[in-house]
């Protein structure tokens, strides 16, 4: 596998649970995503057209519609997680959200994209699925209502990661679209369908501005950045590698709750967080 693909990920990686835990003490709905989502277009769109200006888009228009799945799926994903986040502890809806995806495309890389695995890909992904279970607990989880709220946001959100990851994959490796390009459509799509909901209660996205305005850039520019080297990543490497790869998260996020949002089993929670890596590690040296 390419090392400037591992690069590429363990940066995500760490910026991908920056942002979450940014979203995550925020605690915003609808008025909170919008205002990231308008924050990111606001500084990405200078960028992009500097982009387009020495890459221009060569591929045929009609390819441009899988961008509408790419703003549906994500559109999905990101009210999901904010809904989640108000429902659950961080240090167990991310970790279960985050654990699901990696398992569901591996499993989907090899029937749509015909790829072919190595061993080490499946002990390594093995190993983080069954981190997270017992990240979140083991078979005691179906005696805490709140683990188990997080364990049906983190299931609904799983499906999301995987079906939008295969999407994207497909969109930047066969279609040629830039990965810049692909994550601005995708960030303006969102902002341009959320502006009518949002904009009925605009007081509550003046209070966001007020109370969560750094919170809100940080998102803002870190959602993006994050996701944007993932999909680099996707052009280098096989989809059943990158997916894996990037739950390297999963451990920054778990701290980032325990220390920072002050969320219980500290140490237990961070060992269990701990086996990801290896599961990484076997990855990659595999």
């Amino acid at each position: 596998m390419s090392y400037v693909a591992v690069m590429l990920l363990l940066s995500s990686a760490f910026l991908h649970a920056t942002w979450n835990f940014l979203s995550k003490r925020a605690g915003g709905g609808i008025a909170f995503v919008w205002l990231f989502t308008a924050i990111g277009t606001v500084i990405y769109t200078p960028i992009v057209c500097v982009f387009l200006l020495f890459n221009p888009y060569t591929g045929e228009t009609i390819n441009l519609i899988y961008v509408v799945g790419s703003i549906l799926l994500h559109l999905l994903y990101f009210v999901i997680l904010q809904k989640g986040y108000t429902k659950s502890d961080f240090s167990l809806i991310y970790p279960v959200a985050r654990g699901l995806g990696p398992m569901l495309v591996t499993m989907m890389a090899i029937l749509l994209f015909n790829e072919r695995p190595s061993l080490a890909v499946f002990i390594g992904t093995a190993i983080i699925v069954g981190s997270v279970f017992f990240l979140t607990g083991g078979i005691t989880i179906f005696n805490d209502n709140r683990a188990l709220s997080a364990i049906r946001y983190g299931f609904m959100l799983g499906m999301i990661i995987a079906g939008y990851t295969l999407w994207d994959k497909y969109v930047v490796s066969y279609l040629f679209i830039a990965p810049l390009l692909l994550d601005y459509l995708t960030t303006l799509g969102r902002l341009i369908m959320l502006t009518p909901v949002a904009f009925r209660s605009w007081t509550d996205i003046c209070d966001e501005w007020k109370t969560h305005r750094r919170e809100a850039i940080g998102v803002g520019i870190l959602n993006s950045l994050a996701y944007i080297l993932v999909l680099s990543a996707m052009v280098l490497a096989p989809i059943s590698y990158v997916a894996p790869i990037r739950e390297l998260s999963i451990l920054i996020g778990t701290i980032f709750g325990i220390y920072f949002l002050k969320e219980g089993y500290g140490w237990q929670r961070i060992i269990a967080a701990s086996t990801i890596v290896v599961g990484v590690a076997v990855i990659i040296t595999g």
